[in-house]
Order: structure tokens, then sequence, then C-alpha cells
């Protein structure tokens, strides 16, 4: 493998920095790939930090909320084991791995930047200085009073809040009953012990903006040196229109026209240098119509989770994972000759659809028989209390699929999903 002798020739040691609020697939991703590139990793994560490394991974114990403290102690920690790159697994962890790529000079996005793509206000102002297209915006307070804020309000609009992610406290209101019941909703949200326990700082600020209308994107990519390389750009098949805005089917390449493809990196190119984004990995999402492409967010993170097994790389006949790519690029390796392999790819984001306690699946069979799919994952657990999308942050599992072409795709995992059964109890709630 010509990735791994890049840095099992030298006698150096090549370690790199991954940082991540929890275990899961996508660390055991980026285990394997540096193992086959001859890479050592570092982990810093959220774990207890006073049980002397309880999973004997030999990782860094950092408080994402607790930024100075954490970065001293990663540190401290690479002057024994000098690092040669530096990458995050999620939002908050991003933050963190800005800082730390600042401090070593190492390949990395700008700290100032990636608190920018941590708050949808600051990365709204960002994009209207650039005059990029969006939709107008308000601040309200969760604290403000619903219905002052609804008599004032133009329609349709969509409430958000300020930092969270994955669509969660994402509504639509039409009329002025509909944004104050939204409102309340993202306020109880907000205020739950969980939530505030993040500790952003951002928990009592929402934003007000105006719906955009047309077709939703998501983009895969990856900046060097500022420039942007576009890896995949996803189409999302279901439409999101509300009143909610859970995301299900990703399927690439995309079926949009070329024109639509290249206005989609023209805009993202001039979103990142708005952010002030200069080195590494990006996922975002945006919008296109009639009004041109609008784009929604953007993070200084790669798509996380069991998602990012959609996206595969091939090189001379060889083909890779994202993790693989994205520590290569970490360390300064020219990745530009891998490109996303031919085959159509997908995932479904089982959603789930109503609150209740899990109590198992079936039809998994059923749905691996179907030709084109090649995993059914169901992740939630057995007893599991679900919650949907406004207030969840969770799927009932994943559904991946390649072929042909994208119609195939989605036409394999649709066809999946309708063979998959889910038992959902009742909850019982005890009340004093």
């Amino acid at each position: 493998m010509r990735s791994r002798l890049l840095y099992c020739e030298s006698s150096v040691t090549v370690r790199v920095l991954l940082l991540s609020t929890t275990t899961g697939y996508q660390l055991r991703s980026f285990t394997e790939s540096a193992e086959r590139l001859g890479i050592e990793l570092m982990l810093a994560t959220d774990r207890c930090h006073q049980l002397d490394d309880p999973w004997r991974d030999g990782a860094v114990a950092v408080r994402f909320h607790e930024e100075d403290a954490s970065l001293a102690a990663i540190l401290e920690a690479a002057r024994d084991r000098p690092l040669a790159g530096v990458l995050a697994v999620g939002d908050r962890p991003a933050v963190l791995a800005a800082r730390v790529a600042d401090a070593l000079s190492l390949r990395g996005h700008a700290p100032l930047a990636v608190d920018a793509t941590r708050n949808k206000k600051l990365m709204r102002q960002k994009f209207a200085a650039a005059d990029l297209e969006g939709p107008w915006v308000r601040t309200i307070s969760a604290n403000d009073d619903a219905a002052a804020v609804a008599a004032s309000a133009r329609y349709p609009c969509v409430v958000k809040p300020i930092a969270l992610s994955g669509s969660r406290g994402v509504i639509r209101a039409d009329t002025p009953e509909e944004l104050r019941g939204a409102i309340e909703r993202v306020r109880a949200l907000l205020a739950r012990p969980a939530v505030r326990a993040m500790r952003t700082g951002l928990e009592d600020e929402l934003l007000l903006e105006g719906y955009i209308d047309g077709r939703e994107y998501a983009i895969e990519a990856l900046l060097t040196a500022g420039a942007l390389r576009i890896l995949a750009i996803f189409d999302k098949p279901d439409p999101l229109v509300g009143p909610f805005f859970e995301e299900t089917i990703y399927v690439t390449p995309s079926r949009a026209s070329s024109s639509v493809q290249s206005a989609i990196a023209a805009t993202m190119q001039r979103a990142v240098a708005a952010l002030g984004l200069v080195d590494g990995p990006l996922h975002a999402e945006c919008r296109a119509g009639d009004h041109g492409v609008v784009m929604l967010e953007v993070a200084a993170r790669p798509i996380g989770g069991l998602c990012s097994k959609v996206l595969r790389f091939e090189n001379d006949g060889r083909l890779i994972p994202l993790e693989e790519l994205l520590l290569m690029h970490a360390t300064g390796t020219d990745v530009s000759a891998y490109a996303r392999e031919r085959q159509a790819a997908g995932v479904m984001m089982i959603p789930i659809p109503t609150r209740g306690v899990f109590k198992g699946a079936a039809g998994e069979d059923l749905a691996l028989g179907i030709p084109r799919v090649e995993e059914v994952r169901i992740t939630a657990k057995l007893d599991q209390v679900l919650e949907p999308l406004p207030e969840g942050d969770s799927y009932l599992g994943f559904i991946f699929a390649r072929g042909e072409t994208p119609e195939a795709v989605v036409s394999a995992i649709r066809e999946a999903h309708r063979r998959l059964v889910f038992q959902i109890a009742p909850e019982i709630r005890v009340t004093a």
C-alpha cells in the first residue's frame, strides 16, 4: 500500500491527535485507517478525568467547555508525544482542535473561524458581510414574549437555536400561532438539563429567519491553504419543507445539473472565505432554487458517525475510506490523486416515528436481501427512550447501499426500509 509506505519507511513516529466527544464507529474507522497508514493516533475525549485511562487507550481527558485547561493538557501530552496533525470528530471538538493546531503550527482551521461555524448568528452575519445570498434574519431571546415576536414576524419563517446542530430545534412556522408554539417548544428544549450541560453560552438565544425554498444538498469538502476541493455533493431526495427538517437519505453523486453543482461549489468557496476557514475537512448544507444557492451552514469537521461509510476514494485501483484520506491530508500528504469512487452510494438515517421505548426491530434479513443494499445497522438500544425531531438527536439506525446510479441506490434503500418493522412501546411516565 503506497500510502502506508509514506509513513512506515521513516524511523520518526507520525502521530495525529483526534478529538471526539464519544467513542463509536468513526473512531474505530480512524484507528483502522491509522494502522494501515502506519500513523499513531493520540485521542482526546471528554471522558472521566478522575480515572487513570479508564479505556486503556492513552487518551487525554478533556472538557470541551473548559477550553483553556483542555488545551494545556493536550500541549503537555504533546511535549512527550509530538504531533504531526490534528483532526476532530463533531462540532464541539472542532473548536479545541483548531486551538491545538494553531498553538502547534499544524494544518487546521483558524480558531476564530471555527467559533463562527458554531454560532448560527455569527455565521449569518459573516455571510451577509460577504454579500452572500441569504434570508432575512432576526435574533431573539428564548425569554422574549412569544406572542409579541409572532405579531411582528414575516412568514413563512424558521426558528432555530443558535448553537444546536443536526436540525435539532429547527421549526418552520407559517402563521403567528405556529410561531408562538414553535418558540415555546424550542424554549423548553433549551431548558433541558442535558442541553444546559453543554455550556455553549448560547442556550438563551434563538435565530428567526425567512424560510428558504428549494432543493437541499449536503457537501463534503476539503480545504488546503484556502483552496476548496469538493469531495462529494449529496442529494437529499426527501423534501425538507417543514415543519421539521429531519434528514433521511443522502445519495451521491448528485443528480443536479452541472450548472447547479458549479454554483454550489462557487458559493461554498465564498462562504468558507467569509468565515476565514483555511485548512481541513468541511461539511456543509445549502439550498438551491430560483434565488440561486443559499448556504445554510458550514461545519469545520467531516460528515459524522456512520454516515462517513458512504464515502470511499480511489487511486490507481485502491479504495480508501474518508478517514484515511483525512489522516493523510492532516499530515501534509497530497491527496489530490484520490477521487470519489465511481459507484453511486447512499445512506438512510432511519427516522424515529414517535416517542416511546425501543423494544426491538425485525426484518433486517429481508432488508439485506434487497439488491445493492450493503448493510443495515440498527443503533437504537433495547429499552432506550426514543424521541423524534425537533427535540431528539438520534436515529433508529442506518441503511447503506451502492449501485450503478443514484436512482437505483435510492430505490434499494427505500425498499429495504419498507421491510423493517420497529417496536416502540409507549413511555410510562411516573408522576408524583
